[in-house]
């Protein structure tokens, strides 16, 4: 085979790409719904007057929501059409992200981040199922590059316009902005997604409790499991407190926020697809320690930052950010691997679900580490939170090694 026949095997189709654009779509909503939490954050604090550990807890509320009804709809998810299930899930989180809009008090701001946590939760799972279905593993970690696309596109547009629109009215404001929009993916998902219900013609005799059993005791894709929550844990521990660093620690002025999250988000926009690609041609694995390192190095010398000038906050930033698209990228496209057709939906439920459960739980210890004096003092210990995810960190390069050595062994084993 030529190179011209590698590129046109390699090629999406014009479905592939709706598909691309819809799941990215998607993400962009129920990404740009949970990320807005932390540059909306220091807000937030100030206006509810919450401790960091009470703000802690409400990000960890939805990703524990999330995680128990990943785990709940583990052994459902390869019983349905995925475009049914996809659709359901998406309107749960609509109205949840509406009460989110319409809170007024802490205890309705925890109820709606809860509701939209169980079904939030389990939409990007749907989709890497969905993914893993219709692309083959030599296009897939393009594929997931692009679909990702919509972490970077929520903070390049949706953060600084929901910053921007939060400062003229309101924190709550947000929310309804992501309503509006979110109704309008869903009608053109529903309408131009096909069903994808390739994985029913599989045999499989299994109950749903049964399924997600048969799914959980495995031990490679406990393998991968484990992966992936390290990978959230780094993440969830230091993102909830980023605005309120930037503010308190940094002199970061409400007005240049919405400037530092476009930057990084602009940098992830650029990064995904390259990076996307560079996983389809190199070792995942290598190019996933290369960033691990880099991620270590800026975390220590970000989470020790005085205050310095906005441009070098800012480089920092981009950095980081590529740092994180260069560990998240090949890891979600190597994990993919690991499941079975069959038990796909199942494993991308758990797996999503334990990331969510094991973010929660970093979220959490982030808000007791983590000390504020007063409302306007800096952050106290968030150092500590950065020696803490290297060490993290450190386990995750040695968990993708582990994966990354099962994957090839089943290989080595279905070739003879």
């Amino acid at each position: 085979m030529n190179t011209k026949d590698i590129v046109a095997e390699n090629k999406f189709s014009s479905y592939q790409v709706v598909v691309i654009i819809l799941l990215a779509l998607t993400q962009f909503t129920v990404v740009l719904d949970f990320m807005v939490m932390s540059p909306l954050g220091d807000m937030l604090i100030k206006s509810m007057e919450l401790t960091p550990s009470q703000f802690g807890f409400a990000v960890s509320a939805y990703a524990f929501s999330a995680g128990f009804s990943g785990l709940l709809t583990a052994g459902f998810a390869d019983k349905f059409d995925r475009k049914k299930l996809l659709l359901f899930f998406y309107i749960g989180f609509i109205a949840g992200t509406l009460f989110c809009g319409l809170a007024t008090n802490y205890f309705m701001l925890i109820s709606a981040r809860i509701i939209t946590g169980l079904f939030g939760g389990v939409i990007g799972s749907i989709s890497l199922a969905i993914v893993a279905d219709l692309f083959p593993l030599e296009q897939r970690g393009r594929a997931m590059g692009f679909m990702q696309m919509g972490f970077g596109a929520s903070q390049v547009l949706g953060i600084p316009i929901s910053l921007y629109i939060a400062n003229h009215w309101g924190w709550q404001s947000p929310f309804i902005m992501i309503v509006g929009l979110a109704a309008i993916i869903w009608l053109m998902t529903m309408i131009r997604l096909e069903p994808i219900a390739q994985h029913l013609e599989l045999k499989n005799d299994k109950t749903a409790i049964t399924h997600f059993w048969h799914t959980l005791k495995q031990k490679q894709y406990r393998t991968g499991f484990l992966m992936t929550a390290l990978l959230s844990i780094g993440g969830f521990m230091m993102m909830p407190w980023g605005s309120a660093f930037a503010v308190n620690n940094l002199d970061v002025s409400y007005e240049q926020l919405p400037g530092l999250f476009m930057a990084s988000g602009v940098a992830a926009l650029i990064i995904m697809p390259l990076v996307g690609k560079l996983s389809d041609k190199i070792d995942k694995v290598k190019l996933f320690s290369i960033a691990a390192i880099a991620m270590m190095i800026i975390i220590i010398i970000y989470t020790n930052l005085k205050p310095v000038p906005f441009i070098l906050i800012v480089g920092l930033n981009v950095l980081m950010m590529a740092a994180i698209m260069g560990r998240i990228v090949p890891a979600m496209a190597l994990v993919s691997a690991l499941p079975k057709m069959q038990d796909r939906g199942a494993f991308m439920s758990i797996n999503s679900s334990l990331q969510q459960i094991a973010g929660g739980i970093a979220a959490g210890v982030g808000g007791l580490i983590v000390v504020q004096q007063t409302k306007t003092s800096p952050l106290q210990h968030y150092n500590t939170l950065g020696y803490l995810i290297v060490a993290i960190i450190i386990a995750n390069i040695i968990q993708m090694y582990r994966v990354s050595n099962l994957i090839k062994a089943r290989k080595h084993t279905d070739q003879l």
